[in-house]
């Protein structure tokens, strides 16, 4: 199985089609979203490209193969467009052997872990891309933004398949990796 992973869309319709072209370009079977899709937040100036139901819309067209979780700027009002569960603070997956905590990072974090068995931990929110297996034999993923990115690389977001997690910039280049032992 083969998933693409985003956090932080915050209403960004143009990245949003973007990233979703490497979904159908490096056939992906899932898509894993650590939160943050519709709303931009009252602390950030509204997104070049905002606008928030056409990337419910867009995202839509993918519901039977998205997972996602609430994120800090995420609300009722949003479930509302969106038609797929989105409300949760962390959902657990397996892909490809491994189970998954995914989290937007506001509620569960690296420092308050919710008391599961998994390996890996996929989350957003502090829009900096994280890839690293850590002393605990954790993985640690934060595939970036696709709209506030808070790094030198940029928009950035992410690709995990049998072999491992890769992470990429908004125009495809590979800028890290961890590949499963």
């Amino acid at each position: 199985m083969k998933c693409l992973l985003l956090s932080d869309i915050h209403g960004d319709i143009m990245n949003l089609q973007k990233v979703l072209a490497y979904y159908q370009e490096y056939n992906c079977d899932k898509i894993l979203i650590m939160g943050d899709e519709l709303y931009h937040g009252p602390r950030k100036g509204i997104p070049e490209n905002y606008d928030p139901v056409a990337v419910a819309n867009l995202l839509n067209e993918y519901k039977d193969v998205i997972t996602a979780c609430r994120g800090n700027c995420d609300a009722e009002v949003d479930q509302m467009l969106l038609q797929y569960p989105m409300m949760e603070d962390f959902e657990l997956v397996e892909v490809n052997g491994h189970r998954c905590l995914l989290t937007h990072g506001h509620v569960f974090n690296e420092d308050r872990l919710p008391r599961l068995p998994f390996s890996i931990y996929l989350s957003g929110h502090t829009h900096v891309p994280v890839l690293e297996k850590r002393d605990n034999g954790i993985i640690y993923c934060n595939p970036g933004s696709i709209t506030f990115p808070k790094s030198e690389v940029g928009s950035s977001f992410g690709i995990m398949d049998d072999n491992g997690i890769y992470l990429y910039t908004i125009e495809g280049n590979k800028f890290k990796e961890l590949l499963f032992e």
